[in-house]
């Protein structure tokens, strides 16, 4: 059996002595006070990922310039107040025997609050890549200025107990601003080619170096490759690597991606394979001779094992891993690795509710990430005869973490299997994971003590007979039939026959409803083999965004197959072999040659036991799509924190 020996073999930068290889990369919670200091919810969050076991623990972005902040709750390092809260994240990380680096950051163009306020600055006055607003550009006072920033910083930061710092000069901001031809157009020495769009990296990490003495290790977080057009390479990358390691870095963190970067590539979605960007540690190795550390949706700690083995990295970053559990490692060292949740890349609860929603920290399949101060760890007081009904995320996560809490639970679901519309998302591409979290879910909910009975309705008569003190409603959702004139002809099905494998695809298929389920539905007709595929949507576009990063893969995938894209339609009518169009404004179109129809018109909740449920004054909480169709992290949210208030 594989025991981790390279994964866990301590490595030395410097004086300092990492434990093992595992790094906790930076990651932004937004859980931070809105004056830049730590909040009690960071040190909740930080000790629960700590925990993990991993040996080089580095924190989310912090500011070493108010000018430079990505947000209201963006930790802060600019100022020596900022120290005794910082003070208390090295010493959680101290007392579980792991090291800490701080990352210091400044936000440069990419500042949506900044850029509104009119203070953000750049090396050139070009607009952001999202936010499409220019910035001013630096003197060389204000790159001055930034540069001592940087300094201080990272003096604050050694001062504060720390075992490191790493500069953050990758995924676009202002550091790799400089490096990247598309942000920088300057004319003196902090523009012009390559070498010379690198000085401002190169002064910080000298000014760095001064400040923080000679045995303290500096690591800096790079984008070894642009990933956009007429981007920067990795070869390019090669020629500077090695100054940048005479200008004091110790370690490089082989990350890569812009803000511009097609498909969210920085934080990969679920088409990218787990070490996907390996090669790029591999590259930098080949020019200096200090520890690299490689990036790329790792989740498994057996696959960074042979990595480190065969020397492609000398260290590996586990990051959204740690949202969705954070005992993986400890888990994988007991030889217990088929009990972890594994990462989903599914961002709904990390990066697309940072960054659309401006929330905290949250994972989908994980309630306790963000809310660690909420999260019950003691049993509760009275333990109560809990039903749950319907077995999806959210009625497993509820089962799950009620009998963790010592209730006596039993969940009934009616199809054959536990997992409702999430073993539909594992049958199209990529989404095999998806299963496998289901899996464990329900095996965890048992081991917790949960009885779960599957093929069973529950009616009034046996919530009668049963008498449970609450019951918690998670009976899902069903699809929407519309009222269309044909819709009942034996060659219209719903996308969940299809997908179940209960229907058999045709060619010359048309899909109603371009939203999750139309479009991943495509998508898996396409793996089929199937070619001629229109997908018909009442919508100016499409519900699913393409910046979000499945999107933009799943968008990208079927136009590329060639699927049909019909917007602002209606169906008038659906005929034996053709379907009538109402195309707005005011157009009629006829779609001939059509053998199957596919409805993916939405859901509505199931919850027809909650009127029985009021009548009969028995306790219950509606939850998940049967309280109203949403996403998996509403479902498992809401699991939770129905088990947590029994």
């Amino acid at each position: 059996m594989n025991k981790l020996e390279h994964l866990l073999q301590p490595i030395k930068v410097r004086s300092l002595e990492i434990p093992n290889r595992v790094v906790m990369p930076p990651m932004g919670s937004n859980l931070g006070n809105t004056d830049g200091t730590v909040s009690e919810a960071n040190l909740a969050y930080f000790k629960r990922r700590v925990q993990s076991g991993a040996g080089f623990i580095i924190t989310e972005i912090t500011s070493v310039h108010p000018d430079g902040t990505a947000s209201p709750r963006t930790l802060c390092v600019y100022d020596d107040r900022f120290i005794p809260g910082l003070a208390k994240m090295a010493d959680i990380v101290h007392q579980q025997g792991a090291k800490i680096a701080m990352q210091l950051h400044h936000v440069g163009r990419e500042g949506y609050y900044l850029l509104k306020e009119g203070k953000a600055l750049g090396p050139s006055a070009i607009a952001s890549y999202i936010y499409r607003v220019k910035p001013r550009e630096m003197t060389i006072e204000d790159i001055k200025e930034t540069i001592t920033a940087f300094g201080q910083g990272a003096r604050r930061a050694r001062e504060a107990g720390f075992d490191a710092v790493e500069l953050h000069a990758a995924h676009g901001y202002l550091l790799m601003q400089f490096l990247s031809r598309h942000c920088n157009q300057r004319t003196d020495e902090y523009g012009g080619e390559f070498a010379g769009r690198a000085r401002f990296i190169v002064e910080c990490l000298q000014e760095v170096r001064k400040q923080v003495g000679e045995d303290f290790p500096i690591s800096i977080r790079i984008s070894a490759e642009e990933i956009i057009k007429d981007g920067y390479t990795v070869e390019d990358m090669q020629s500077i690597i090695p100054v940048l390691v005479e200008a004091g870095a110790d370690i490089i963190h082989a990350s890569f991606g812009t803000h511009g970067s097609p498909g969210g590539i920085t934080s990969a979605p679920v088409e990218y394979e787990p070490g996907f960007k390996v090669e790029l540690a591999r590259k930098i190795k080949e020019v200096v001779n200090v520890p690299v550390i490689a990036v790329g949706r790792f989740t498994d700690p057996f696959m960074a094992d042979a990595i480190i083995a065969r020397g492609d990295a000398d260290m590996v970053a586990f990051g959204r891993q740690h949202l969705a559990d954070p005992d993986f490692l400890i888990n994988a060292r007991a030889g217990r690795a088929q009990e972890t949740f594994p990462c989903l890349a599914c961002n709904q609860g990390c990066i697309e509710r940072l960054l659309f929603e401006q929330g905290s920290i949250r994972c989908a399949i994980n309630p306790e990430t963000g809310q660690e101060l909420e999260y019950p760890v003691e049993p509760a007081g009275q333990s109560k005869k809990v039903w749950i009904i319907g077995g999806g995320p959210g009625g497993l996560t509820a089962a799950s973490e009620a009998a963790r809490l010592g209730h006596e639970v039993t969940l009934f679901e009616a199809d054959k299997e536990a997992g409702g519309q999430v073993l539909l998302a594992a049958r199209v591409p990529y989404k095999e994971v998806y299963g496998r979290w289901i899996e464990v879910l329900t095996v965890r909910a048992i081991k917790h003590g949960a009885k779960i009975i599957t093929t069973q309705e529950v009616d009034e008569q046996m919530i009668r007979a049963g008498q449970p003190d609450v019951v918690i409603l998670a009976s899902g959702a069903r699809p929407v039939k519309p009222d269309i004139p044909g819709i009942n002809l034996s060659h219209v099905c719903q996308a969940e026959e299809v997908l179940k494998g209960a229907v058999a695809p045709r060619e010359g298929v048309v899909i109603l409803g371009s939203g999750l389920v139309g479009m991943e539905t495509a998508d898996y007709l396409r793996e089929k083999g199937i070619k001629d595929i229109s997908i018909v949507e009442t919508q100016a576009r499409s519900p699913v965004s393409t910046l979000t990063s499945h999107g933009y893969m799943l968008h990208k995938r079927l136009r590329t197959a060639g699927v049909k894209f019909l917007f602002n339609s209606r169906v008038s009518e659906i005929g034996k072999d053709s379907i009538l169009l109402h195309r707005e404004p005011d157009k009629q179109q006829e779609l001939k040659l059509v053998q199957q129809v596919i409805i993916a018109t939405g859901s509505s909740g199931r919850n027809q036991l909650e009127d029985f449920l009021k009548q009969e004054n028995i306790p219950y909480y509606l939850i998940g799509d049967a309280r109203k169709p949403r996403r998996i992290i509403e479902a498992v949210e809401e699991g939770a924190r129905a088990a947590w208030q029994l």
